[in-house]
């Protein structure tokens, strides 16, 4: 095998492997930031077990609009103003807080886990068509005047938020 060929073999894999490390990156990048709630000062101060309260802000990323489309028969193609995307997240908490002995002596803390949940959301966008059709041969190829179209896009919300409550010995 020549040197060139090498050298060309050797450039073509570094640069899918570039793409392909590109490509996993921006999923490794959303996620959420911890957000811990200090109360040990306070704790020990007071001599007196508090609740532990932690939280997790997601960060939002925008994503790319679907483009406009071009009908035929249209002269304003559809999705004028595209949806922007977003995707991120609710926020999370967790929580465990210390329980008097009330549903006996093996239930001494109670805990709720709410962890982030993922969010996709869409703004909204409007699709307009205007009050004259395409060119036909039928007019000696001058546009006929019609009803002008507007058509608002709705936003869309999607989640699944998620939640574990728990009672037990030192949860």
């Amino acid at each position: 095998m020549k040197s060139t060929t090498r050298g060309t073999l050797a450039a073509v894999i570094t640069c899918v492997a570039a793409a392909a490390g590109a490509a996993a990156t921006p999923a490794a990048a959303v996620g959420t930031v911890p957000v811990p709630l200090p109360l040990g000062g306070a704790e020990k101060a007071l001599n007196v077990e508090l609740p532990e309260a932690t939280g997790q802000l997601p960060v939002p990323v925008p994503g790319s609009p679907e483009g406009p489309r071009y009908v035929e028969g249209r002269l304003i193609p559809e999705r004028a103003v595209p949806q922007l995307p977003v995707h991120g997240g609710l926020p999370g908490a967790d929580l465990r807080a210390p329980l008097p002995h009330i549903l006996g002596a093996g239930f001494d803390h109670v805990g709720v886990d709410a962890p982030a949940s993922d969010l996709r959301t869409l703004a909204p966008g409007v699709s307009v068509d205007a009050p004259l059709t395409s060119p036909g041969a039928d007019g000696f190829g001058l546009p006929e005047a019609k009803l002008p179209q507007v058509g608002v896009l709705t936003p869309l919300v999607q989640t699944v938020p998620t939640a574990d409550l728990g009672i037990g010995p030192g949860l």
